[in-house]
């Protein structure tokens, strides 16, 4: 009967990837169609709610298929039959999350599906029992404190059905589960791949196998299925990389194929723009799908952090309050809310927000890294810390989570130390100028001035959100009595600054100013040194040296004192520093192995 138990996955999934081969392209929506609906079925009946969710919507944005095209379900097999009233019964318990009492009916069942409900809700078991274990604490998860006794049971056995290839697609998939959960990496990526190729469908597997992948250069070692699946998994794990160019390409292919209508692929557009952080656009994406899909509650989090950014406190007060309205309890809901007490500057309700969410999901990774920026606020560096690296044991391609450590050590005074977690942040924001200039600033603390320089530089050149980058360099120059250097610096920072079209204060406007005037008028330049000086009477830290400066200039020249024409000065907004040539190319990460902490 062991041969019988086999047929209808591996004939469903041999039909599949049959389909798959001939419709790579997307040339035939109505075949995935079927196929997306087919799987949605599959992955339901096994208690794969996410994956069953995600093939489902799939399939709804596509245009729906007539009556004499609908397949009609997977034929049932004898042993289908024989384990019907266990798997009806168990199903039903699993359902209502009682898995122990749903593994109990299951045992010894021989069909397929009733055999992957039975191993699933043990390992679910296992999961919850220990998920209730480290609910209440906020120290670090170390390795073997806390873990899910199932998984040595689960791994022998599912290891024993393996080497006797008596696994399906989704055996496979939660083999894979466990030795990720053991820490097996390289064992979990050869199983999720081989489970990829044996049910291409299962989004599940795609999904694990992506957590799993930590650069580029891995990526390209996998050999995957040549289906249709591979371009959204290619989407996804470019998005992941922070490779945005190379993901919103592929979700725009997507688009073009036929998914115009799919909610997923226009949530991760808006995700793929929230981390570049082009947030104007994100915003207008994450409305638009509020209007398409107005209870979605996933990527809302997402949505909250950029309306936090943008300090737009009456639209993040209505939509926690609407999410409150749809379900309080989800984890995106409280990180909504606690961003919300956050904007509001009510630190401690905000981190009690975060610890719920963490309660209904301790891997969660959004809330770890937003707690670790409240306790920042209350200046509690020790829990900071511990909530940092909970985010980083969840995910180490989390930039924010390093970059939090790297503040929370620059906090302690602890340069080495903010040197190592800014650049493991760099590395995985190459392009991030925040990063850079963090990486700056220790470099300086290191009195390392020809690195930091090297940081502030970059820091420009990949475009300098926070326009901060030419001023630290000018004084960086200023420090080296490079006073060329640093007034070309200067000049930049304001071309920079008056050429965004944006009302924006600049705290070092005034400083750029001042030290201008100065310059000029060491080089004689009245005009320049005239025009740099009134604008320092426009801020009040400058205004009196602004005002001494020109009673100076006025004197000289009264004196009959001629500008000089020896002494080599910039221009004053020369042509060829002009805003349009900001340098704004991508780059590689800087090599900055001189110091390790």
């Amino acid at each position: 009967m062991a041969a019988s138990s086999s047929v209808v996955p591996v004939a469903v999934s041999a039909a599949v990837v049959s389909a798959l081969s001939s419709s790579g392209d997307f040339s035939n929506l109505r075949e995935i169609k079927k196929q997306l609906l087919l799987i949605a079925g599959l992955t339901r009946e096994r208690g794969l709610l996410h994956s069953s969710k995600w093939s489902a919507e799939l399939a709804f944005s596509l245009p729906a298929l007539p009556l004499s095209e609908l397949q009609p379900p997977p034929p049932i097999t004898e042993e289908d039959a024989q384990d019907m009233d266990a798997y009806t019964l168990a199903k039903a318990y699993f359902d209502v999350k009682e898995y122990d009492r749903a593994a109990h009916f299951l045992h010894g069942c021989n069909s397929k599906k009733a055999y992957f409900l039975y191993m699933y809700s043990r390992y679910l078991s296992g999961e919850k029992k220990k998920d209730d274990e480290t609910v209440d604490s906020l120290g670090p998860l170390e390795k073997g404190q806390v873990k899910n006794e199932a998984l040595r049971e689960l791994r022998v056995e599912l290891s024993k059905k393996h080497q006797a290839r008596e696994l399906d697609g989704f055996g496979l998939y939660l083999y894979g589960v466990v030795l990720r959960k053991l820490d097996l990496v390289k064992e979990a990526i050869d199983v999720f791949v081989e489970a990829t190729h044996v049910l291409p469908l299962h989004w599940g597997a795609w999904l694990e196998l992506c957590n799993l992948i930590t650069d580029k250069e891995m990526l390209k070692f996998l050999s995957l299925p040549d289906t249709w699946m591979k371009e959204f998994f290619l989407a996804h794990i470019y998005t992941e990389l922070q490779l945005i160019e190379e993901a919103l390409q592929k979700y725009q292919n997507l688009i073009d194929v036929g998914f115009s209508k799919s909610s997923y692929i226009v949530s991760q557009i808006a995700v793929a723009y929230h981390n570049i952080r082009d947030i104007d656009k994100a915003l207008s994406i994450f409305n638009e799908l509020r209007k398409q899909d107005p209870y979605r509650i996933e990527n809302m989090d997402t949505f909250s952090n950029l309306l936090y950014v943008r300090s737009m406190k009456s639209e993040l007060s209505y939509l926690a309050h609407n999410l409150c309205e749809i379900d309080k309890y989800r984890v995106e809901t409280c990180c909504v809310i606690g961003n919300y007490y956050s904007l509001r500057s009510q630190h401690e309700k905000a981190a009690l927000y975060f610890q719920r969410a963490l309660k209904l999901n301790p891997r969660y990774l959004g809330a770890w890294t937003l707690m670790g920026h409240e306790y920042m606020e209350m200046k509690n560096t020790s829990a900071a810390i511990q909530a940092y690296r909970h985010a980083i044991e969840v995910n180490k391609r989390d930039y924010r989570a390093w970059y939090g450590l790297g503040q929370t050590y620059e906090i302690l005074k602890m340069p080495f130390y903010c040197l190592y977690y800014y650049r493991r942040a760099h590395q995985l924001r190459p392009n991030d100028s925040r990063m850079l200039v963090a990486l700056g600033e220790c470099y300086e603390k290191l009195n390392q001035l020809v690195e930091a320089k090297k940081c502030y530089w970059r820091a420009y050149a990949v475009g300098d959100v926070e326009k901060m980058a030419l001023v630290k360099l000018a004084k960086l120059h200023e420090q080296l009595t490079e006073s060329e250097q640093a007034a070309q610096c200067y000049i930049k920072y304001i071309q920079d600054i008056y050429s965004c079209g944006e009302i924006v204060e600049h705290l070092e406007e005034s400083t750029a100013f001042r030290y201008l005037a100065q310059y000029y008028f060491k080089c004689k330049l009245w005009d320049e040194a005239s025009a740099c000086a009134q604008k320092c009477c426009a801020f009040n830290d400058t205004r009196e040296e602004g005002k001494a400066l020109l009673r100076q200039i006025l004197q000289l020249r009264n004196q009959g004192e001629t500008p000089s024409t020896e002494i080599p000065a910039p221009f004053f907004l020369p042509a060829s520093l002009s805003a349009n040539n900001t340098p704004t190319r991508r780059v590689s990460p800087l090599n900055l192995s001189s110091v390790t902490p």
